[in-house]
């Protein structure tokens, strides 16, 4: 298949109504939005889809409690999703709804395949389910009998006549789809947990429900009125009857997806009960199931009673969209946590695009007026920089690989690169001076080297920041599209002859924060530690008070996530749950004596309000505790499992 007609396909996850849209939300859209628009500029036939998730008992119980129904609930939500990635400018192709009927026509003719395919058959179902979750559990895998093990939160006992998906089925294909293509799942490190998890066996899966009635219902063939597909089921098959699956298939052609994004906490479903489904309906399956990482705020997890809850909107409207989309996508690596806050926020801004990209925009519009009346000519730069040229395009050869391989924290890095190449050119070969020597040629043959860097950058940078690039472009004189993205970026070729136009300063430098700083909760107040103080210091017997002591907060937490931070001989990096609502990342000296293979799925004890700190520039949130002597370290566990989050007194 030729370039020029590839289908690409991109899909950020269907978000569930339960409540309006927050900063996880944002950045998976605006990666989903970088990857659509890179994708056309290249020249891709490219469909991106989003939506809304709107079925299942936490709707139907979050619209009761508002004297709502589902459908008027969700309604509302949907909205706001929509309305927001509208404000955002984010292009879609289409905004599904699991609400919509041709949404439902289409999983209810793919469940009748399974069903006649023989992957799907009657039973009863007896088991521990979580209502938050939408998930039953074996009673081995509960905390303390009852809690769950994902969210901490009680289950109840539910029996009810299923419907089962023979999930045990594919797990041997789906172990044989991992091992042959190993960047099906990103990153990779993501993928080793989902093999361990299927080679420790997979149950066929429960996909009805009879408890409750917000839900597709099962086809008319099978005459069961009763039951409501599992949410997940007829979520995920969203990806499909978005492009026409069970109905006109008018867009089945941009089927296997090229990128699907997830959050991590979503990872499973999407790696082993999607491609699973696939199997079954005998369909190919995606190239890419990308994982992202979860966002903190100043190094503490978010939460409403905090007040400390990014909203994505408030920071787009005070620092400007494009400035957030760069920041959200050079911040952090994909697939880490990443901690979101305002000074950052306005370092990136100050020194990545005020000083290495708008400023050398107006160092260049200044010079290009003072010494060639704002006409650059390409004519002498590979007379006098084909060393910088070669450079420029050492790095352009390596950089586009890294958009589809999700490392766009990379793909920003090398463009800076470019910019570096730029700004140190002018340094070196001080084109003022040469204008001093008479030497007009090569004055005017650096500014148009400048020039042709920055519109290469402008061209790959175009994803990202769309509005003030193009304002850049338009101060260069170049379009944007997919012809300049061939002769620049493609066939590495210089401008033509252009003309610079003046324009404003696009990054004003930002010395204040522009946001409200979150209130701090009554126990993180200085007041509570002033009524403390007296007791609270050490006398000479070492001894301190009760008071102090309650000041730390131990938690029991579920190691979710481990592995070996490189470079380093002592460190693994975790991720924990605390029965919060984000993980914690814990970097945590004890790699001499464990692996991550021990730690994963087990349970630990942390100091749960220790303030963040950085090792090796990676944020740890909390301190593992365990003890050391002559014959080794071992880390300090509760006797028997606990309720993850339950607090060590």
């Amino acid at each position: 298949m030729s370039d020029k007609c590839k289908k690409i396909y991109i899909t950020t996850p269907i978000y569930y109504v339960n409540d309006v849209a927050h900063i996880g939300h944002a950045y998976t859209t605006i990666i989903a939005d970088v990857l659509a628009r890179y994708s056309r500029l290249v020249g891709y036939d490219t469909f991106f889809l989003t939506g809304t998730d709107e079925h299942g008992q936490k709707i139907e119980q979050s619209a009761s409690a508002r004297g709502k129904t589902p459908k008027e609930y969700a309604d509302i939500i949907s909205g706001e999703f929509k309305k927001l990635w509208d404000d955002f400018d984010i292009i879609y192709d289409k905004f599904i709804r699991t609400t919509d009927d041709y949404h439902k026509n289409g999983v209810q003719k793919a469940f009748l395949k399974m069903y006649e395919n023989g992957d799907i058959y009657k039973g009863e179902y007896e088991g521990y389910y979580c209502v938050s979750c939408e998930t039953f559990f074996p009673e081995n895998q509960l905390i303390d009998g009852e809690g769950c093990p994902d969210c901490g939160r009680p289950t109840q006992i539910l029996k009810e006549e299923s419907y089962f998906f023979r999930l045990s089925k594919y797990q041997d294909k789906l172990l044989e789809w991992y091992k042959n293509n190993p960047e099906c799942i990103l990153p990779k490190s993501k993928r080793n947990e989902i093999v361990n998890f299927v080679e420790s066996g997979l149950k066929d899966l429960s996909i009805s429900r009879t408890s409750f009635d917000w839900g597709v219902k099962l086809p008319a063939e099978l005459n069961e009125p009763k039951h409501v597909m599992y949410v997940w089921l007829d979520a995920l098959m969203n990806y499909i009857t978005a492009l026409g699956y069970g109905n006109a298939e008018e867009n089945m052609q941009y089927w296997p997806a090229k990128v699907q994004l997830v959050g991590k906490d979503i990872l499973r479903f999407h790696a082993i009960y999607w491609p699973a489904f696939l199997m079954s309906l005998d369909l190919p399956l995606p190239h890419h199931i990308a994982a992202h990482g979860w966002w903190t705020r100043d190094g503490q997890k978010m939460s409403k009673s905090k007040g400390n809850v990014v909203n994505p909107k408030e920071v787009a409207d005070a620092y400007g969209l494009d400035a957030f989309r760069y920041f959200m996508l050079r911040e952090v690596p994909f697939g880490q946590d990443g901690d979101f806050s305002q000074k950052a926020l306005i370092d990136r801004i100050n020194s990545d695009l005020g000083n290495d990209l708008g400023n050398l925009l107006n160092r260049i519009i200044g010079m290009s007026g003072k010494y060639s009346d704002f006409q650059v000519s390409s004519k002498d730069v590979s007379t006098y920089h084909q060393k910088e040229i070669d450079t420029v395009n050492e790095v352009l050869e390596n950089v586009e690989k890294l958009i589809y391989d999700m490392q766009l924290n990379r793909y920003l890095e090398e463009l800076w690169k470019l910019l570096s190449i730029a700004n140190k050119s002018i340094g070196d070969y001080e084109p003022w001076a040469k204008i001093k020597e008479g030497k007009v040629d090569e004055a005017n043959a650096l500014v148009a080297l400048v020039v042709n860097i920055l519109a290469k950058v402008s061209v790959l940078l175009y994803p990202v920041m769309p509005e003030r690039i193009s304002k850049i472009a338009y101060s260069l004189g170049i379009e944007i599209n997919t012809s300049s993205y061939e002769s620049l970026i493609k066939n590495r070729a210089l401008l033509n002859d252009t003309t610079i136009s003046k324009i404003d300063p696009l990054f004003p430098r930002i010395e204040e924060p522009l946001l409200a700083t979150p209130t701090v909760t009554v126990e993180e107040k200085p007041k509570a530690k002033e009524s403390v103080k007296e007791e609270a210091s050490i006398n000479e017997d070492g001894l301190i008070g009760i008071e102090q002591f309650m000041n730390v907060t131990l938690k029991v937490a579920t190691v979710v996530e481990a592995e070996e931070v490189p470079k380093s001989s002592k460190l693994l990096k975790l991720q924990v749950d605390c029965g919060e609502e984000n993980l914690r990342q814990i970097i945590a000296g004890i790699k001499e004596y464990y692996s991550p293979a021990d730690l994963v799925g087990t349970q630990v004890c942390i100091v749960a309000n220790l303030k963040p700190a950085k090792l090796m520039g990676m944020l740890s949130q909390g301190m593992i505790l365990a003890a050391k002597d002559e014959n080794g370290l071992a880390l300090i566990r509760p006797e028997k499992p606990k309720i993850t989050g339950t607090q060590i007194k």
